[in-house]
């Protein structure tokens, strides 16, 4: 007996953090998963074999989203193994800390090459069958990054700046799929913990003045960030599009 497909969701940077922790929230019977990594195959297949026990049907992916040939790859891969793509998590990225002194021409055109440029390659390629599709969502990661500075004495301006673009090249996005029923929302985590052995964008040292930016008094995990994005691709989230939701602890209150 043939396995009902209800959706297909790819989602990049899965090998680990906010990517790993969304696949395991999604994945169950009917879902079809696509995951994506650059180069942590280990990590990926170990995600992946998480999102198979649990009851979905899983393909993975490896590949830098940099490269202008990957993101149409990437979607046509979710064609071929399950016949459409559904969904997107457009997770992948990697924050860069600098100031002005140091922040070189390089850092900003491969900010974003890897982020909005990578995003926008993605969505023209899968347009049509996030037009027609039935449960269309797309949920960018952002960061609190795109909307304050400083924090716990931390500046980030080439990723700064590519969030923001990912955030605005979203909303654009969602007003013009919103006549078809796909959802386009961002998500800005605030300080997030990263899996032991995760890229670490800020020293260990700055744990604590990062917790003690936060309100709540912690940073927060994979999985709280995870749990929204997982709502965001619900049908019940069907309403809400054009949203940069902030899952921060409370960081931009002060």
């Amino acid at each position: 007996m043939t396995e009902t497909i209800e959706r297909v969701v790819l989602v990049t940077g899965a090998a680990s953090g906010i990517g790993a922790a969304t696949v395991r929230a999604i994945a169950g019977p009917g879902t079809a998963i696509l995951l994506h990594t650059r180069k942590n195959e280990a990590g990926l297949a170990a995600v992946a074999e998480e999102a198979r026990k649990a009851g979905s049907l899983v393909e993975t992916a490896l590949g830098d989203l940099a490269d202008p040939a990957v993101p149409a790859a990437l979607v046509a891969t979710a064609r071929a193994r399950f016949g459409r793509l559904d969904q997107i998590v457009s997770n992948a990225a990697k924050a860069s800390m600098a100031d002005f002194t140091t922040l070189t021409e390089d850092d900003l055109a491969h900010a974003f090459a890897s982020m909005p440029a990578a995003f926008h390659r993605l969505v023209v390629a899968a347009l049509p069958d996030l037009q027609e599709s039935g449960w269309g969502r797309v949920v960018i990661v952002s960061s609190f990054v795109a909307h304050t500075f400083g924090k716990a004495g931390l500046t980030f301006p080439a990723t700064s700046a590519a969030k923001a673009a990912l955030e605005a090249l979203g909303k654009a996005l969602a007003l013009e799929l919103a006549p078809t029923g796909t959802t386009v929302n961002s998500v800005a985590p605030g300080f997030t913990r990263k899996d032991p052995g995760g890229h670490k964008a800020m020293p260990h040292s700055a744990d604590n003045p990062a917790a003690e930016a936060t309100p709540n008094g912690k940073m927060g995990t994979p999985v709280d960030v995870a749990a929204t994005i997982a709502f965001l691709l619900s049908r019940p989230a069907g309403h809400i599009t054009g949203q940069t939701i902030h899952v921060d602890g409370g960081l931009l209150l002060r």
